[in-house]
Order: C-alpha cells, then sequence, then structure tokens
C-alpha cells in the first residue's frame, strides 16, 4: 500500500514540475549596448566575453526586478545603470569625450501605461544619467532638462553626483585625440561629417525595454553621444519619440546609432506609428525603419524593442550591436555580431 503512495506522489510530482514548465512567463526584457562596426575580427575573446557577461549581468539584473514582481520601469532603470556603470559602454562611466575634453551625457525614459517621460542633456557629474531622467518624469512637470539646471534638479533629488573625472577611461581618451586627427586632415569640415572613416565615432549608447507581469511596458536610453561633438551636440537618446519611446498599445523602444538621423526619422515613434497606424507587426516594423529608411538617408545603427505580448526585436543595418534578451520562456540570448 505505501509502494502504492510512494508512486503516486512521484507522479504526481512530475506532473507538477511538466506544467509550471509549460506555463509561459508574463515578463521579459531586452537589452543592447550600441551598434556600429563591431567586427568578431577586431575583438579579442577575453574583450567578447568581457561584453558578453557585461550583457547578462544587465539583463539578470533587470530580470530579478520582474521576477519579484516589479515594475517595467524599474527593470529598465536598473538594466541599464549596470551598462552604465561599466567602462565598456559609451554611457556613464567610460562615455566619449567631447572636442573639449568633456563627458557629456543625455538619458531618456518612458513608461508605456501613462505616455509619462523624462529626459536629461548635457550633463557632466550625475553618475548615472538614466536616474535623473526617472526623476525628471516622477518628480517634475517636465519632460526634459540639460545642463547645469539639470544637475541642480538631480543632486535636489537624490541623485549620486561625481566629479567629472570619475567618467574618465583611458581608451576613450584616445579615443577622441584618433578622432581630431581625422578631423584634422579634413580640410572642409562639411565633409568630416560624412567621412565613413569617422562613422566609427558615432556609435555607443546603451539601452532597454521591459515587459513586467502586469502587462506594462518601459524603455530608456543613456549615452555619452558622439566622440568630438562639438557646441553642445545632442543626439537622439534624449529625446522622446526619436531614441526611446513607449506605449502599452504598441512597443517600447530604445535605438543607438547615428543620431541626426534618429531624430529626423522620429526613430523609435516611426516603429510604433507603424504598429497602430498600419497594423504592422513589432519585427516589420522595426525592419522597415532600420534597414529600409535609415539607410536610404544615410545613416545607420539600430533598435531593440518588446510589444505588450512580450515578441522582442533587435534589428540594426551595422556590422555589430551589443544585445541581448531574456524572453518569456525565461532563455537568455547575447549576441555582438551579424553573424550570430
Amino acid at each position: 500500500m505505501n509502494k502504492i503512495f510512494v508512486i503516486i506522489a512521484i507522479l504526481t510530482n512530475v506532473f507538477t514540475v511538466s506544467a509550471q514548465q509549460n506555463v509561459q512567463r508574463k515578463h521579459a526584457l531586452v537589452i543592447h549596448g550600441g551598434a556600429g562596426t563591431i567586427l568578431k575580427a577586431k575583438l579579442t575573446p577575453e574583450k567578447e566575453k568581457a561584453y558578453k557577461t557585461a550583457l547578462e549581468l544587465a539583463l539578470k539584473t533587470g530580470d530579478s526586478i520582474l521576477a519579484n514582481g516589479g515594475k517595467a520601469i524599474d527593470a529598465v532603470v536598473a538594466a541599464i545603470k549596470i551598462l552604465e556603470d561599466n567602462p565598456l559602454f559609451n554611457a556613464g562611466k567610460g562615455a566619449v569625450f567631447t572636442n573639449e575634453g568633456k563627458n557629456e551625457l543625455d538619458a531618456s525614459i518612458m513608461d508605456g501605461s501613462n505616455l509619462k517621460a523624462g529626459a536629461i542633456a548635457g550633463v557632466t557629474n550625475i553618475k548615472n544619467p538614466i536616474t535623473a531622467a526617472l526623476a525628471v518624469m516622477q518628480k517634475s512637470e517636465h519632460v526634459m532638462m540639460a545642463g547645469k539646471g539639470a544637475e541642480k534638479f538631480a543632486a535636489l533629488n537624490g541623485c549620486t553626483i561625481v566629479k567629472p573625472s570619475y567618467f574618465f577611461t583611458t581608451e576613450r581618451w584616445q579615443g577622441l585625440q584618433k578622432a581630431k586627427l581625422k578631423d584634422a586632415a579634413q580640410m572642409d569640415s562639411s565633409n568630416a561629417i560624412k567621412d565613413p572613416l569617422n562613422k566609427d565615432f558615432k556609435y555607443g549608447t546603451v539601452g532597454c525595454a521591459a515587459l513586467d507581469i502586469y502587462g506594462n511596458i518601459a524603455s530608456g536610453t543613456s549615452t555619452g553621444g558622439m566622440t568630438n561633438k562639438k557646441y553642445g551636440r545632442v543626439g537622439d537618446a534624449p529625446i522622446i519619440g526619436s531614441g526611446t519611446y513607449a506605449d502599452n498599445n504598441t512597443c517600447a523602444i530604445s535605438c543607438t546609432g547615428w543620431g541626426e538621423y534618429f531624430i529626423r526619422l522620429s526613430m523609435a515613434k516611426a516603429v510604433s506609428d507603424r504598429m497602430e497606424l498600419k497594423n504592422m507587426t513589432l519585427e516589420d516594423a522595426a525592419k522597415e525603419m532600420i534597414h529600409s529608411k535609415l539607410p536610404a538617408l544615410g545613416g545607420d545603427g539600430g533598435l531593440i524593442g518588446i510589444d505588450k505580448k512580450g515578441n522582442i526585436t533587435m534589428q540594426f543595418c551595422t556590422p555589430g550591436m551589443y544585445r541581448g534578451y531574456i524572453n518569456t520562456k525565461g532563455e537568455l540570448v547575447t549576441k555582438i555580431f551579424k553573424e550570430d
């Protein structure tokens, strides 16, 4: 008789485990660490492993929040902070330098459940710019703040303030020197921005898009901008609708690439509009914008996105994009190169 009970208990446990495995998770997230001329031949195995380890940590950090009932907006901030703190990426520590030898940081965030958004641009002393963007969204009546005013607001609202020297890395400083040399080789400055050799200096940026168990989506983007940028240049990353957009009815998007073109295309919102007005899928809308509209203007880059069903896209028209996701099945994937 005892044997029968043991057999029943074992079978019950097997069926329970099987049922749990077949239950699809309701949350997911996707991240990027920048798109550009990222070639396997130029990335050492050690560096490749370092990038993938960093992406995996950011994914697991955000996923842990979602798995424990946290909001999409909080998962986005947590994942981006991991990338901002890692000097491998062009955001936070390790951000690229302006022509004047400064680090000027931009970030934005958007909540798809209510279309609230926050952004900061041209800041120099906020350790994690994404937290300042969140503060603008949650603690002010504004959407975007810039420069000294944004820094003052961030300090008053609990963001960690650091000395500008915190962001310095030797690799980014050397990148500025190379960019300046190429600038000097261009007799006509109007041609410098069109020079294909300079394209490598226009990319970086990190971002995240997430879906939580409540069916809400959110996205955020953070960047150091363009190496050797001048005159207070601001790219697409802090501009809602261009570098970042989220709407529960469609998708959450974060972009990376040649910002001037993403601004002209209102890239992130354009993907959402195609889903809403043309009834396109997230994948098809993202492909049309990145592989057709963007190159047609002469720009390049990529984007990540997620919709309310947990569908994920990672599109780019450059040789590579640091990227990864944890989907609704719990599968964790990180990729770098186009051939991955």
